[in-house]
């Protein structure tokens, strides 16, 4: 029998269209409800969420519709994982894009989705190949909650 590295899953596919990131924000936010998070740290959820999907939207498919998945996972020690997966056209190179004001947009876009995503979340891996698409892991820890069952 496989060990269970998960106690809930929600996996969510839609198409790059900019009305779906708020779509995903509330769905993510009601998913992690299980975990009874306070007002502040669903608020860093839903930023880091906004910012992870509005990137492939924006760069994964700049002159296309394509897919995007999102799967939100609860682990064992109160963890929430949240995975933003694109089949766009990929990052070049991972490390310059991470850095901030870096952007492939145009002057509207600030380059600095990574920057958010790295101050809201406690964990952010991307994994990305040219043509290929971009996976973004993220992870935060939420505190145990007075009085709370666990």
């Amino acid at each position: 029998m496989p060990t269970v590295t998960h106690t809930n899953e929600v996996t969510i596919s839609f198409l790059s269209r900019s009305a779906n990131e708020g779509f995903a924000r509330t769905a993510v936010a009601c998913f992690a409800a299980q975990l009874d998070p306070t007002l502040d740290e669903i608020g860093d959820v839903k930023t880091a969420v906004s910012e992870a999907v509005t990137n492939a939207i924006v760069h994964g498919y700049p002159n296309e519709l394509g897919k995007i998945t999102l799967r939100v996972r609860l682990l064992p020690d109160r963890t929430l994982e949240i995975t933003v997966r694109d089949w766009g056209v990929g990052i070049p190179d991972v490390d310059k894009a991470r850095t901030p004001l870096y952007t492939t947009g145009n002057e509207e876009r600030s380059g600095m989705g990574f920057t958010i995503m790295e101050s809201f979340m406690d964990h952010l891996k991307v994994r990305s190949k040219e043509g290929k698409g971009t996976t973004l892991v993220m992870r935060k820890r939420f505190s145990p909650r007075a009085g709370a069952a666990m």
